[in-house]
């Protein structure tokens, strides 16, 4: 079954890359995008277990968690010290289960070894090193070769696009609560590299596009005179939603990896507001959605948005 997903992919790459690359390039068309079959299981387990990798120093640990908290409610695994990398390191870490999305959270206490700190979300699967062939055979690159951690192993991946996850498998399979809303990984891409993306991650989770708006308001992107291209994609993983730009973005968009989903957001904003937490973009109306960019103690910086009523 992968070998012959595996070889439709490929052979559409081909068509797509040597017969209307140059045309695409000086039109500014946009590429038809290769949907992955879902008649068979992917890799992944369940939104809940999407976590976003978030740094922060140990001094800041204990008021990011709690700013978190305060923000969205949920509750907290026990904190502790650990080594959590192939090489000898150092760090806090805690694991914050809300009802918007899950976290995991590092302190570290000693240097963080390379390429760690840049991947932007832990993805649960059910097999690690079947997942692991299936993102090299799909387009991934892969930064760290599977290594063990306290309670289970992990590999680190990079899809075309510079963009880093970590896959991971635990010892006994976790069990966390279904989230009431699923978060958004917010991947930032460019015009060169957003089709490799797609037919990779696509085949990989085995994904489906939900929408692909090549005239998107930039207001999303703090370009509210421009338009450009976001396609929002599902899987069993959660919800991934790519950003594709010229890179000439004001801060802070691009720094935001992740976007929660809350009931209102006005709301929302009082609470976190009330817990230290700093509004970056006030909130904006974009494609039925209420938004803003939020920076959390720490320096942790989100999307937050409440879906607009009919």
């Amino acid at each position: 079954m992968r070998t012959t997903r595996y070889l439709t992919v490929t052979a559409v790459a081909a068509l797509l890359i040597y017969g209307s690359a140059g045309l695409s390039w000086l039109s500014g068309t946009t590429l038809p995008v290769v949907h992955a079959s879902t008649s068979t299981p992917g890799p992944g387990v369940a939104p809940q277990y999407d976590t976003a990798h978030v740094y922060v120093s140990p001094e800041d640990f204990d008021r990011f968690v709690a700013s978190l908290l305060a923000t969205f409610g949920g509750t907290t695994t026990k904190q502790g010290v650990f080594t959590v990398t192939p090489t000898p390191s150092r760090t806090m870490s805690q694991l914050v289960l809300t009802p918007v999305g899950t976290l995991s959270v590092f302190g570290f206490k000693s240097p963080v070894p390379y390429p760690f700190g840049a991947e932007r979300t832990g993805y649960l699967v059910t097999d690690l090193d079947g997942a692991t062939r299936a993102a090299l055979e799909d387009g991934a690159d892969v930064l760290v070769s599977p290594f063990n951690d306290p309670i289970g192993r992990d590999v680190v991946i990079q899809w075309p696009g510079g963009v880093n996850m970590q896959l991971y498998w635990h010892t006994t399979a976790p069990s966390y609560k279904e989230l009431q809303s699923i978060p958004e990984n917010r991947v930032y891409v460019s015009t060169n590299r957003v089709e490799a993306l797609l037919r990779g991650f696509l085949a990989f989770s085995h994904g489906r596009v939900v929408s692909d708006d090549s005239h998107a308001p930039g207001v999303e992107i703090g370009q509210p005179k421009d338009i450009y291209r976001r396609i929002r994609i599902e899987s069993n993983f959660g919800k991934l939603t790519v950003l594709v730009t010229d890179g000439h973005l004001p801060y802070p968009y691009g720094r935001e990896t992740t976007g929660y989903e809350v009931a209102n957001l006005t709301d929302t904003l009082a609470k976190a507001k009330a817990a230290g937490v700093e509004i970056l973009v006030p909130p904006y109306t974009a494609d039925r959605r209420n938004a803003a960019v939020i920076q959390f103690p720490g320096g942790y910086i989100a999307e937050i948005h409440s879906n607009v009523s009919n």
